[in-house]
């Protein structure tokens, strides 16, 4: 359902941290605006052309990583829309999320963790129509660490002044004539030469594995090779690699539990490890993108990636933005970064 649509101005583009009157500011300007902070803090905002969602946790130009409370990180698209418009979808009508983003831009999703919604957008998203055909970047929604069990996640759409913690707020930019979305990740975890594991059923959770084709109890397993969980499991999808993180192993139940499913016929390895994520990630962008990163609009970071690899107060170049409980790029993933690009054709 779409609740709104307006009309960019010209002004400048740019990512910051900011304080709430700042926000407020630009808000009354009637300025375009991805958010992300607290929830006390982002339910103190007027009405306008945003959408938020719940996280404290940030890298910023400014002083690296950073946790905050009180600040709220702005990314001001502005400049490269169009127009805009916000919309809202349960867990049922996510379905058409491809099929109703804009002809020539991108959607931005934001959905909370934990929610129906997050687990069925995780489970579902590559089956839905249209899949893939038109740029899909965002994040889920988290809360501070010390809230965990307390607080629940929360997404906000600023043109309606709601705030849901099950469901999904897309904002779908019209681009300005000339000018291209591209979406890109950045996953630094490759998968190692360890067992090859597999599972009979998709989900977020699991109780059993293959092992090179053996049937065992996960739990037992991770427990007996005494493998890292900080470390991911990665599927190779055609070259392309994607990461599945631990959540916890719950030992009365012998079960094992992940913040992004595990698909059944997708075969997975243990990641081999970072000794250096940030000198890794330098590393990478410069093979991979050079000095080109000043199209770089908006990017997100994994929580897992900022708590494993010390990333507070650590820089991490023209890629600054929220750090999240999931990134998405089309699809959910985890520990990666996700960005997005506006290029000019």
């Amino acid at each position: 359902m779409i609740s709104k649509q307006f009309s960019g101005s010209e002004e400048h583009m740019n990512q910051s941290i900011m304080g709430i009157h700042d926000v407020q500011k630009k808000i009354s300007e009637g300025r375009s605006l991805l958010l992300a902070g607290e929830e006390a803090i982002i339910q103190q905002l007027p009405k306008g052309n945003w959408v938020g969602g719940t996280i404290p946790y940030f890298i910023t130009k400014e002083h690296g990583g950073l946790a905050s409370r009180e600040l709220i990180f702005v990314t001001d698209i502005t400049d490269i829309a169009q127009s805009v418009s916000i919309a809202q979808y349960n867990k049922d009508t996510l379905a058409n999320v491809y099929v109703e983003g804009p002809k020539q831009g991108f959607s931005f999703i934001l959905i909370p963790a934990a929610s129906e919604t997050h687990l069925s957008f995780a489970v579902n998203a590559p089956n839905y129509k249209s899949f893939g055909m038109s740029p899909l970047i965002g994040w889920i929604a988290g809360v501070h660490l010390d809230d965990l069990g307390k607080k629940t996640p929360k997404v906000f759409n600023g043109s309606t002044g709601s705030m849901i913690e099950d469901g999904a707020i897309v904002l779908q930019a019209e681009l300005k004539p000339g000018k291209l979305a591209e979406i890109g990740i950045i996953n630094l975890f490759e998968q190692g030469d360890g067992d090859t594991l597999t599972f009979s059923a998709d989900g977020f959770s699991a109780k059993d594995v293959m092992v090179n084709g053996a049937p065992q109890n996960f739990a037992a397993y991770l427990k007996e090779h005494n493998l890292d969980t900080r470390l991911p499991i990665v599927a190779d999808y055609y070259g392309a690699l994607v990461n599945i993180s631990f959540q916890c192993i719950n030992e009365a139940e012998n079960m094992v539990h992940f913040y992004a499913p595990v698909f059944s016929g997708i075969r997975y390895k243990h990641a081999k490890p970072i000794a250096d994520y940030v000198a890794a990630f330098d590393a990478h962008v410069s093979k991979v993108m050079g000095s080109d990163t000043d199209k770089v609009v908006f990017s997100c970071n994994c929580i897992l990636n900022y708590l494993f690899s010390n990333l507070e107060n650590k820089k991490t170049g023209a890629f600054v933005g929220p750090v999240t409980f999931g990134e998405i790029a089309y699809q959910l993933l985890n520990q990666t970064l996700v960005y997005l690009e506006i290029k000019d054709y």
